[in-house]
């Protein structure tokens, strides 16, 4: 049976990092980047899971989702490493894991936080060097959340629904006075006097100190200064088979 250190409500949403062992590289083609989005859209119908925002690094993994049961981290994050294990195996012949086991689970609340751990998502292959926008990024929801690009592995969450009727709507209104989801690169340099390219990072990263819970604050703006790679200090969650 899973082993949790925190508990997992029903209907309660989860930022979860799932990252390689050892820091390792988790995706060496775009044939691995699409059979570990197979799987994750396979192994989130199972467990009863909707996926909300998701990007794949090199070595890391960010998921966005809401369990319709409780302990839906514990029963989602082994069946997509499965998973995935098949295709490595299929394809190369790798039979070792490529996953810690322990991954990151840090609870969002909806209404105070879902919209910017959603854009720390998305933003991920920006700050990471991975893509110059991070609608230019392909393993990513940002198209489908600021775009309204067919993606059917995002299922968007009722608060993002309530910020307007079409995708359009909803990808340009801001949040509480916030960055909007959608911003242009010539808005986005406007804001900062750092480069265009470096401004999305730094604008994004005060907002989520901005709108962390109170107690919380010190530790975000540690994480922005070390670029750390979690929403949130993170609670570790380990899962384990029975024998």
């Amino acid at each position: 049976m899973p082993r949790l250190a925190c508990p997992e409500e029903a209907h309660g949403t989860l930022h979860v990092v799932q990252r390689g062992r050892e820091r390792c590289a988790c995706f060496s083609s775009a044939k691995d980047s699409a059979a570990y989005l197979a799987a994750l859209r396979d192994c989130a119908a199972r467990a009863e899971c909707a996926v909300h925002a998701y990007a794949l690094m090199g070595n890391h993994v960010h998921l966005l989702f809401t369990s319709a049961r409780a302990t839906g981290a514990a029963r989602l994050m082994p069946m997509i490493a499965a998973g995935y294990a098949r295709h490595l195996a299929t394809t190369y012949g790798h039979e070792d894991s490529v996953w810690e086991e322990a991954y990151d689970a840090s609870p969002v609340h909806a209404r105070r936080h879902l919209l910017a751990c959603m854009r720390y998502i998305e933003e991920n292959p920006v700050r990471a060097g991975l893509a110059l926008h991070p609608g230019a990024y392909p393993w990513s929801s940002y198209r489908a959340n600021a775009f309204g690009e067919d993606d059917a592995l995002v299922t968007p969450h009722p608060h993002y629904y309530s910020l307007g009727r079409s995708p359009g709507a909803r990808g340009t209104r801001p949040a509480s006075g916030r960055v909007p989801l959608v911003e242009l690169p010539r808005q986005r340099a406007r804001r900062g006097r750092r480069s265009p390219h470096a401004a999305p990072a730094l604008l994004f990263a005060g907002a989520l100190a901005r709108c962390a819970p109170r107690g919380l604050r010190g530790a975000v703006r540690a994480d922005r200064r070390t670029n750390h790679s979690s929403f949130t200090p993170a609670v570790r969650t380990t899962f384990a088979q029975s024998s």
